[in-house]
């Protein structure tokens, strides 16, 4: 089976309800992921957007997941540890772009192993401490565009 990350708020390449936005309650949405190989250690989630102006802006990042994690209710963080987003936060952010329409990528990723690195670390180094570690990876697109 391959690894399948969804979610019951939008379909892939859909759009995002405000509820998950800025605009909104800036809740993040259910997420469900399946097809995790067995022989994962760990998992990571990191959610961007990369219409931003000035370069791919980083919304969620979350490191050292359970790999038997097979769902995040809608408004809660994974277990896990959080990285540095955009926002200067380490919990979810949600899309809030200044003009047009924008893509929202959350991607997951299988490791095999645990990622060895202090909270609120960035994405780069996040990326970097997975290289050569990804088992699967899976992948849910959606859209939004901000008001009127």
């Amino acid at each position: 089976m391959v690894m399948q990350i969804s979610s019951t708020a939008f379909a892939d390449g859909g759009s995002i309800p405000s509820k998950y936005t800025c605009d909104g309650g800036d809740v993040s949405p259910q997420l469900a992921f399946v097809g995790v190989p067995r022989e994962v250690k760990s998992l990571v989630l990191i959610v961007d957007d990369p219409d931003a102006p000035r370069g791919t802006f980083d919304h969620w990042i979350v490191w050292n997941i359970p790999p038997n994690t097979t769902s995040v209710a809608e408004g809660q963080e994974p277990k896990g540890i959080g990285g540095r987003n955009g926002f200067g936060k380490t919990t979810y952010g949600g899309p809030c772009p200044p003009s047009g329409e924008h893509r929202y990528f959350f991607k997951l990723y299988a490791l095999d192993t645990m990622v060895n690195l202090p909270a609120s670390a960035a994405k780069a180094d996040v990326e970097k401490a997975m290289g050569g570690h990804t088992l699967a990876t899976a992948q849910l697109m959606g859209r939004y565009k901000r008001g009127k």
